[in-house]
Protein backbone atom coordinates (compact mmCIF):
# COMPACT_ATOMS: atom_id res chain seq x y z
CA UNK A 1 0.00 0.00 0.00
CA UNK A 2 1.22 3.37 -0.49
CA UNK A 3 0.28 5.96 0.70
CA UNK A 4 0.50 9.56 -0.39
CA UNK A 5 3.22 11.62 1.59
CA UNK A 6 1.50 14.07 4.16
CA UNK A 7 2.87 17.93 3.69
CA UNK A 8 4.87 19.87 6.14
CA UNK A 9 1.54 22.05 7.00
CA UNK A 10 -0.48 18.25 7.60
CA UNK A 11 2.62 17.11 9.88
CA UNK A 12 2.72 21.02 11.92
CA UNK A 13 -1.17 20.24 12.36
CA UNK A 14 -1.17 16.60 13.76
CA UNK A 15 1.31 17.87 16.39
CA UNK A 16 -0.83 20.91 17.16
CA UNK A 17 -4.17 18.56 17.70
CA UNK A 18 -2.13 15.75 19.47
CA UNK A 19 -0.99 16.94 22.76
CA UNK A 20 -1.69 16.18 26.23
CA UNK A 21 -2.92 17.43 29.41
CA UNK A 22 -0.18 15.29 31.12
CA UNK A 23 1.17 11.84 30.15
CA UNK A 24 1.73 9.52 32.83
CA UNK A 25 3.23 5.57 33.31
CA UNK A 26 0.02 4.43 32.94
CA UNK A 27 -0.83 6.52 30.21
CA UNK A 28 2.37 5.19 27.99
CA UNK A 29 0.89 1.65 28.94
CA UNK A 30 -2.12 2.28 27.36
CA UNK A 31 -1.03 3.86 24.53
CA UNK A 32 0.93 1.00 24.31
CA UNK A 33 -1.19 -1.90 24.75
CA UNK A 34 -3.64 0.02 21.88
CA UNK A 35 -1.09 0.16 19.14
CA UNK A 36 -0.24 -3.70 20.24
CA UNK A 37 -3.47 -4.69 19.84
CA UNK A 38 -4.10 -2.70 16.71
CA UNK A 39 -0.77 -4.74 15.62
CA UNK A 40 -2.00 -7.89 16.73
CA UNK A 41 -5.89 -7.11 14.59
CA UNK A 42 -3.67 -6.16 11.86
CA UNK A 43 -0.70 -8.88 12.11
CA UNK A 44 1.37 -5.93 11.79
CA UNK A 45 5.36 -7.14 12.30
CA UNK A 46 6.17 -4.13 14.52
CA UNK A 47 8.04 -3.04 17.28
CA UNK A 48 6.81 -0.03 19.64
CA UNK A 49 8.44 1.90 21.95
CA UNK A 50 7.39 4.90 24.87
CA UNK A 51 9.71 6.87 26.40
CA UNK A 52 8.95 9.87 28.80
CA UNK A 53 12.34 11.94 29.76
CA UNK A 54 14.43 9.71 28.17
CA UNK A 55 13.00 6.91 30.24
CA UNK A 56 11.34 4.16 28.68
CA UNK A 57 8.24 3.03 29.74
CA UNK A 58 6.79 0.71 26.91
CA UNK A 59 8.30 -1.71 24.67
CA UNK A 60 7.12 -4.47 22.82
CA UNK A 61 8.20 -6.39 19.75
CA UNK A 62 5.48 -8.41 17.96
CA UNK A 63 5.76 -11.73 15.81
CA UNK A 64 7.40 -10.76 12.55
CA UNK A 65 9.13 -8.03 14.42
CA UNK A 66 13.22 -8.47 14.13
CA UNK A 67 16.41 -6.47 16.06
CA UNK A 68 16.68 -4.17 13.09
CA UNK A 69 13.61 -2.57 14.08
CA UNK A 70 15.13 -2.04 17.68
CA UNK A 71 17.72 -0.01 15.60
CA UNK A 72 15.48 1.81 13.53
CA UNK A 73 13.24 3.20 16.97
CA UNK A 74 16.81 4.12 18.52
CA UNK A 75 17.34 6.15 15.61
CA UNK A 76 14.07 7.73 15.40
CA UNK A 77 13.82 8.43 19.09
CA UNK A 78 17.17 10.47 18.60
CA UNK A 79 15.87 12.57 16.02
CA UNK A 80 12.78 13.03 17.69
CA UNK A 81 14.52 14.27 21.71
CA UNK A 82 17.18 16.43 19.23
CA UNK A 83 14.20 18.23 17.23
CA UNK A 84 10.71 18.10 19.35
CA UNK A 85 8.82 16.77 16.10
CA UNK A 86 8.00 14.02 14.07
CA UNK A 87 10.65 11.96 12.77
CA UNK A 88 8.52 12.58 9.47
CA UNK A 89 8.16 16.31 9.42
CA UNK A 90 11.58 16.55 9.90
CA UNK A 91 11.73 14.44 6.91
CA UNK A 92 9.43 16.69 5.28
CA UNK A 93 10.67 19.71 6.20
CA UNK A 94 13.96 18.91 4.84
CA UNK A 95 12.33 17.85 1.36
CA UNK A 96 10.45 20.75 1.10
CA UNK A 97 13.51 23.11 1.63
CA UNK A 98 14.96 21.19 -1.82
CA UNK A 99 17.32 18.51 0.47
CA UNK A 100 17.44 15.96 2.15
CA UNK A 101 17.62 15.30 6.37
CA UNK A 102 20.83 14.08 5.82
CA UNK A 103 22.24 16.46 3.50
CA UNK A 104 20.54 19.56 5.75
CA UNK A 105 21.94 17.98 9.14
CA UNK A 106 24.79 16.08 8.94
CA UNK A 107 24.22 14.02 11.40
CA UNK A 108 25.50 10.19 11.61
CA UNK A 109 22.84 7.97 9.56
CA UNK A 110 23.87 4.91 11.40
CA UNK A 111 22.89 7.18 14.62
CA UNK A 112 19.55 9.28 13.15
CA UNK A 113 16.94 8.27 10.99
CA UNK A 114 14.23 10.80 10.02
CA UNK A 115 11.74 7.96 8.98
CA UNK A 116 8.46 8.16 9.65
CA UNK A 117 7.18 6.46 13.12
CA UNK A 118 8.43 8.80 15.59
CA UNK A 119 6.52 10.98 17.40
CA UNK A 120 6.74 13.43 20.05
CA UNK A 121 4.56 13.41 23.24
CA UNK A 122 3.40 16.62 23.70
CA UNK A 123 2.11 18.40 26.54
CA UNK A 124 0.02 20.90 25.97
CA UNK A 125 1.52 24.64 26.88
CA UNK A 126 4.66 22.48 27.77
CA UNK A 127 6.36 21.06 24.70
CA UNK A 128 7.67 17.36 24.07
CA UNK A 129 8.43 15.63 26.80
CA UNK A 130 8.61 12.09 24.96
CA UNK A 131 8.18 9.82 22.43
CA UNK A 132 6.21 6.91 20.88
CA UNK A 133 7.93 5.43 17.88
CA UNK A 134 6.66 2.52 16.10
CA UNK A 135 9.19 0.61 13.41
CA UNK A 136 8.31 -2.23 10.95
CA UNK A 137 6.03 -0.96 8.35
CA UNK A 138 6.84 1.07 5.27
CA UNK A 139 7.60 4.75 7.31
CA UNK A 140 4.11 6.28 6.11
CA UNK A 141 2.67 3.38 8.05
CA UNK A 142 4.42 3.37 10.67
CA UNK A 143 3.25 7.24 11.36
CA UNK A 144 -0.18 6.70 10.67
CA UNK A 145 -0.49 3.86 12.60
CA UNK A 146 1.35 6.11 16.15
CA UNK A 147 -0.99 9.17 14.93
CA UNK A 148 -4.24 6.56 14.92
CA UNK A 149 -3.25 5.95 18.30
CA UNK A 150 -2.86 9.33 19.62
CA UNK A 151 -5.67 10.07 18.50
CA UNK A 152 -7.87 7.23 20.06
CA UNK A 153 -6.33 7.77 23.14
CA UNK A 154 -6.61 11.67 23.23
CA UNK A 155 -10.57 11.45 22.26
CA UNK A 156 -11.09 8.82 24.56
Amino acid sequence: MNAPEPTLAELAAEEADLQFAGFTADDAWELGAALVAEGRRSALPIAIDITRNRHQLFHAALPGATPDNDAWIARKIRVVNRFGHSTLYMRQASRERGTTFEEQYGLDALRYAAHGGGFPILIRGTGPVGVVVVSGLPQIEDHRLVVAALRARLAG
